[in-house]
């Protein structure tokens, strides 16, 4: 019996312990959540405070006072985790709040004091300098804290001077981060020529490289901030850096070969000869590369201006089906006045028939080299491809009012038509300049034809777009040739015509 009962009572321990046990870790995790939100809690002011002034940047432009309220907000973190007394943690962090506040406020001075160096530090930044100018940037960024230090001591003119300093290492950080990112493979490409004695094979093309870099170079040293044609130049340069270091290996190969030079001209043409043949075209060299190289072209350009007519076909039949379709809906809705609706119907039909019918004479009467012709929904766009302005100017000159000439024809086609005259330019240039060369070449033949045709000049608007509306890759010649353009929009007014 004794035993029966202390087996019992060993048998209650035991199975208390393993309650316990099952309970603690939910006990721990409790505690665990428990404790975050006292600290949540208790860290609350000082979180909210520190995140207010990082929005502002104040560890930039009030390094001094963010600084000690981020010492002491550590302390208390480090007081916290130690399990030190709270009236001493809550009194740091009410100091770190006060300060973070202060640094918050001190950033509104620091912006109307600082505002061309903080531009600078942003185009520096922008320009990815703490990556690829690490050693001005650090500089740049030691001199600007220095400056604001000195404000928040209230020594506005030592502030500006070390702010000077700044903007200008910050300019050079700029500059040499711009430089790297756009150049310095091409130079290290140079300079994996120069070891191979690639200017023995290849002299004309590593010559042209070198040309092409040091004129980017020449670009950003005298405007950073429009890359574009900086940008321009360092591809070149690159693709004929390596285009030398390509040639050099392949003539010493075929010197190697001991290949001679009707075997190097025959190979040359095979290429010329596989793509003539996918056209049906039979490549012949006996007047060099140039015949072939005109009859693909002007089979690429065919085939382009079918691909264009037929995907504006499809466009037009798909806008026609669409607006049968909704009308024909409209109509079995309505159940009165169908009469009137279906004539309506008629008359729209025979409007978009006539503004197609108008189109197709309108087509053939320029030149492939003069302008393409294209509609957009109703609009028809004649893309003045052949008329082009002296480099940075506006004028029209003579040779070109014969074209000009069509284009008045081209328009009496549309009688009481709405015309607006789009100007466009390439990338190369700053954005203002080239918004406003547009629009004052779109201004110029506006007043042209305003000057040659009776026609009222409310009907006629001018307008320039600048570099936004590209049709082509700024990147080469002939797609910046391209990207400059006039480009004449003719709205027709037909009746039935929404």
């Amino acid at each position: 019996m004794r035993l029966n009962k202390k087996f019992s009572i060993g048998l209650f321990w035991a199975g208390l312990t393993v309650l316990v046990l099952l309970q603690l870790p939910h006990t721990l995790h409790a505690a665990m959540f428990m404790q975050q939100d006292v600290k949540a809690a208790l860290f609350k002011d000082a979180n909210d405070a520190m995140e207010f002034a990082r929005s502002l940047r104040a560890d930039v432009l009030a390094p001094k006072n963010f600084d000690y309220a981020l010492k002491r907000y550590r302390e208390a973190e480090q007081d916290y985790q130690k399990g030190k007394n709270l009236d001493g943690i809550r009194k740091k962090l009410k100091e770190a709040e006060v300060y973070f506040k202060k640094a918050a406020e001190a950033t509104k001075l620091a912006e109307v004091t600082f505002p061309s160096v903080l531009k600078a530090r942003s185009d520096a930044m922008k320009a990815e300098a703490p990556n690829y100018a690490e050693i001005y940037w650090n500089e740049a960024s030691q001199k600007f804290s220095e400056a604001a230090q000195k404000l928040e001591d209230g020594d506005v003119k030592g502030a500006r001077k070390k702010a000077d300093e700044a903007e200008g290492i910050f300019r050079q950080a700029e500059l040499d981060a711009i430089k790297v990112n756009y150049l310095a493979e091409t130079w290290n490409l140079l300079k994996i020529a120069e070891k191979n004695k690639v200017e023995d094979r290849a002299p004309t093309t590593v010559q042209r490289a070198q040309d092409l870099i040091e004129q980017a170079e020449k670009e950003l040293n005298t405007n950073r901030y429009d890359t574009d044609v900086a940008r321009s130049y360092a591809q070149q340069a690159r693709y004929e850096a390596k285009h030398a270091i390509y040639l050099a290996e392949t003539i010493n190969k075929l010197r190697d070969a001991k290949q001679s030079y009707e075997d190097v001209i025959l190979a040359a043409e095979k290429p010329l000869t596989r793509i003539g043949a996918s056209i049906d075209l039979v490549a012949e060299f006996d007047q060099g590369f140039g015949k072939t190289t005109s009859e693909i072209i002007s089979y690429i350009q065919t085939f382009q201006d079918s691909v264009s007519k037929l995907t504006q076909d499809l466009a037009e039949r798909d806008r026609l089906i669409q607006n049968q379709q909704k009308r024909i809906a409209e109509l079995e809705q309505q159940l009165g006045g169908i009469a009137q609706e279906k004539s309506q119907l008629t008359r729209r039909i025979e409007a978009q028939a006539q503004v197609r019918e108008q189109f197709k004479r309108v087509e053939h009467m320029f030149s492939r080299e003069e302008a393409r012709v294209f509609r957009e929904g109703e609009d028809v766009i004649f893309r003045l491809v052949g008329l082009n302005f002296s480099s940075g100017k506006a004028e029209i000159e003579s040779h070109y009012f014969s074209l000009l000439t069509k284009v008045q024809n081209a328009i009496r086609i549309f009688p009481n038509c709405q015309i607006s005259i789009e100007g466009h330019t390439d990338s190369y240039g700053s954005d203002a300049m080239n918004l406003q060369l547009s629009e004052q070449r779109a201004e110029a033949v506006r007043q042209y034809l305003l000057a040659n045709m009776r026609i009222e000049p409310a009907r006629i608007q001018s307008i320039g777009y600048g570099e936004s509306r590209p049709i082509a890759n700024n990147e080469t010649a002939e797609g910046r040739k391209r990207n400059r353009r006039i480009d004449i929009v003719i709205v027709p007014n037909l009746p039935g015509i929404e």
